[in-house]
């Protein structure tokens, strides 16, 4: 069984994660990393205090020295890590909901652990950890300011000139997460007018669920309304992601978002990493770029492990991310970074609105569907269904992660969620209701195989 997920373990705190269970985790990979010292930070959530003690608690124990960041978005962790040349744990469940919690590792280098690295944690865990010597345990210390240095780490990086000079006005909803602590002061210093809702940190998340999805989205919508602001900027728990509202009060499609984002930074040659469930509006742009798409697995660890393959191939890779927000500059960082993903895209509405900017690339319309199982037998039943229905279409199939259908005027793709006891389904087409079918196809298979 596969421990590290699609991002991460994540789980219902206390029941599929429990402290016992974080503190063998992190004494897993203080074993396998070899590290003097290693960062730890956590999000919002109410448990996260717990799951950080259990955390700092098994890195001691195994001999490492424990550098206690508190409550940050996972970037500034990562940019932290980079700073300091040291591994970091991140107690955070993303997008999930607030009964969940979860942990990421990344690299002294700031970057997730890429799979073969996570795989050698995973074995680690199957055997009992080595404890260090009475007097050899180590110390754990509390840093402050990692917050500040992470915002102007990334003022530093971005073109906060032509952002300014802009005046633009924006709102910004951490949604009670980690990037209540950051976001708003980046934005003001990167010259902006800056109005929040939801930016008090709770790990109840009472305004909003974490993920920024539409649905969730309503109050910040209202608000770049009532303050005629140019732009609406959502996060999720970690602030890792960053999804957006145009000035009409609108959600943005991610997608579109996204390819608008690949369009002002490809040149031909040039690489772009996404995942299989990439929308048709990312493909237009990368060839007509003269660039080339490549395609993981879904999830950031699959494509931060790409994204350092490609590097290391010497091909330079643009841009790399899903359309849910989570995007990757890697002449940055090789990490999802939601502000720095925000003052990206706010350089693109210093130029023109938002609505013009998403017009361009907003021409397919996307359906996704999610159905829970209650157990393994549901999921295996689910599975089997899809898997069915994949080989008896008419369609050119690829099995990258899970089954995606080409019928030329649109896709499909189901696939379990790595976070989440859910099979997701993903449909794109030019109309609402080829979507539609596309997505009930395998959409009815797997409520039929559930007993719905």
């Amino acid at each position: 069984m596969q421990v590290f997920g699609s991002s991460g373990v994540r789980g219902v705190a206390n029941e599929e994660l429990t402290p016992a269970y974080v503190m063998q985790i992190a004494q897993a990979a203080g074993s396998v990393l070899e590290a003097e010292r290693v960062a730890l930070a956590r999000d919002t959530r109410t448990t996260g205090q717990q799951f950080a003690d259990a955390a700092a608690s098994g890195l001691a124990s195994v001999g490492c020295d424990v550098d206690r960041l508190g409550e940050l978005p996972t970037p500034a962790l990562q940019a932290y890590c980079d700073r300091e040349g040291v591994p970091g744990l991140m107690v955070t469940a993303s997008h999930n909901p607030p009964a969940y919690n979860g942990v990421k590792l990344v690299g002294a280098d700031g970057v997730e652990l890429e799979r073969a690295t996570l795989d050698r944690i995973e074995a680690a865990l199957a055997t009992e950890a080595s404890l260090a010597a009475w007097a050899d345990v180590g110390r754990t210390s509390a840093v402050d300011g990692a917050a500040d240095d992470y915002v102007e780490e990334v003022l530093a990086a971005v073109d906060r000139e032509a952002v300014a000079n802009a005046d633009l006005t924006v709102v910004v909803d951490p949604g009670h997460g980690a990037g209540c602590h950051t976001s708003p002061d980046f934005l003001r210093e990167l010259g902006c007018e800056v109005h929040t809702v939801h930016a008090q940190p709770d790990g109840t998340f009472p305004g909003r669920d974490p993920e920024p999805v539409a649905d969730n989205l309503a109050a910040l919508c209202d608000h770049v309304i009532a303050t005629d602001a140019d732009l609406g900027i959502a996060h999720d728990g970690d602030a890792d992601r960053a999804m957006f509202v145009d000035e009409t009060g609108e959600v943005i499609d991610g997608d579109a978002a996204l390819a608008a984002l690949v369009e002002a930074a490809v040149e031909p040659g040039d690489a772009v990493v996404s995942a299989v469930n990439a929308s048709q509006q990312l493909r237009d742009v990368v060839e007509a770029a003269g660039a080339e798409l490549t395609l993981t697995q879904i999830g950031s660890t699959n494509i931060v492990t790409r994204v350092r393959e490609l590097q290391a191939e010497g091909e330079r890779v643009a841009v790399a991310g899903e359309g849910n927000g989570g995007v990757i500059f890697p002449d940055y960082r090789i990490a999802r970074d939601g502000a720095y993903t925000a003052a990206r895209f706010l350089k693109l509405v210093a130029e023109r609105p938002a609505t013009e900017i998403v017009d361009e690339h907003d021409r397919y319309v996307a359906v996704r569907q999610s159905v829970g199982y209650a157990d393994e037998g549901e999921r295996a039943a689910m599975l089997s269904a899809v898997e069915r229905v994949a080989e008896e279409a008419v369609a050119d199939l690829d099995t990258t992660d899970g089954y995606r259908l080409e019928y030329g005027d649109g896709w499909v793709l189901a696939r379990p969620s790595g976070t989440e006891p859910v099979v997701r389904v993903y449909a794109e087409a030019r109309t609402e209701q080829r979507a539609g079918e596309l997505a009930d196809q395998f959409g009815d298979a797997v409520r039929d195989a559930r007993g719905d």
